[in-house]
């Protein structure tokens, strides 16, 4: 099949491109051309913009599907499908778990949970805009298209190659063993999808011809903060003591994956409809393995966020870490 990805030298999209490929399909990128580039060189290229509307490289080609990761408001998405017209045949639109309500909505709760209201007055993106633009994407792009629209709904994404390294955080601080400070809940359930399985589930919504809306979540019974911790240590071979730490003595550091115990039944969704489609769930062990070994690769780069050794050494001796530590396994 041929496939337009656009957006496809990242994260999500990287995962596409190669899911795609290794399926034995047609890949065109669309992307800015700034980064990349020695990405795919088998795979055709096609430059522009949708910071500035420049859709000028989608005039000719035909595809039987796109695959839109790059999208984030409604113009995006609007002026993506002018310039294609009737020239594809499918659009699967990369979204965002952050399009449900957050109020009322439990463990476990499925694509039928109410959205929030769409937002087309900005094209501001923070907090309380993002979910609200996806939305509109998402209504417009199925306003467009109808049943050959294919709505990916994501999770918290991990895996190789991810440019917010949240899981990478804890894979790396793992490896130094010991005690680790957390300015955070042990027990708070984390659900992450492999990128390669979320990019799996899009590839094969086109296979398949299937549209419809979809949550690319972990496993339903998700981990908790501790056991990602533990499977860190365990992939690095290291032995890690977790030691809660007030979250004051993070003030001004953004900590991956932590969150307030008011989100945690909203970050919880049900990946059965995903699964039944065709969505791997592979190991999380696995998903940390691989994340170990990029990161290893690639030179382990400064982090941007986190405790650095010295303000970790800090916050332990603070929270009277050597008096009795409360460690999660």
């Amino acid at each position: 099949m041929r496939i337009l990805m656009l957006g496809g030298t990242g994260f999500v999209g990287r995962a596409v491109v190669e899911d795609a490929l290794s399926r034995g399909h047609h890949v065109t990128v669309f992307t800015r051309g700034r980064s990349g580039a020695a990405l795919f060189p088998q795979v055709p290229r096609l430059v522009g913009d949708r910071d500035t509307d420049d859709y000028s490289a989608l005039a000719t080609g035909t595809w039987d599907a796109v695959v839109d990761s790059s999208a984030y408001v409604p113009r995006h998405v609007n002026k993506a499908m002018d310039a294609l017209g009737e020239r594809v045949g499918r659009y699967v639109f990369v979204s965002s778990h952050a399009v449900y309500e957050r109020s009322g909505v439990g463990p476990g709760s499925t694509e039928d949970t109410p959205r929030r209201p769409p937002v087309r007055d900005t094209e501001e993106l923070f907090e309380e805009t993002y979910g609200r633009l996806k939305v509109a994407c998402e209504d417009d792009v199925q306003a467009r298209f109808g049943e050959r629209a294919g709505i990916v709904r994501l999770g918290k994404v991990a895996g190789p190659h991810d440019p917010q390294n949240g899981l990478t955080y804890y894979v790396r601080r793992a490896t130094r063993g010991g005690r680790l400070a957390l300015p955070g809940r042990p027990e708070q359930p984390v659900q992450v999808v492999d990128s390669r399985d979320a990019a799996r589930l899009m590839v094969r919504l086109i296979e398949d011809g299937r549209g419809g809306a979809f949550n690319a979540v972990g496993p339903g019974t998700p981990v908790t903060l501790a056991e990602v911790i533990q499977i860190c240590a365990r992939a690095a071979g290291t032995e890690v003591e977790i030691v809660p730490v007030p979250e004051q003595n993070a003030q001004g550091t953004f900590f991956p994956l932590i969150r307030d115990e008011d989100e945690w039944n909203r970050m919880q969704r049900d990946p059965a409809r995903a699964v039944a489609a065709g969505m791997p769930q592979t190991p999380f062990e696995t998903t940390v393995a691989d994340v170990l070994a990029w990161d290893r690769e690639r030179g382990l780069p400064p982090l941007k966020f986190g405790f650095t050794e010295e303000e970790e050494a800090k916050a332990l001796a603070e929270a009277g870490a050597g008096a009795g530590s409360a460690e999660s396994k």
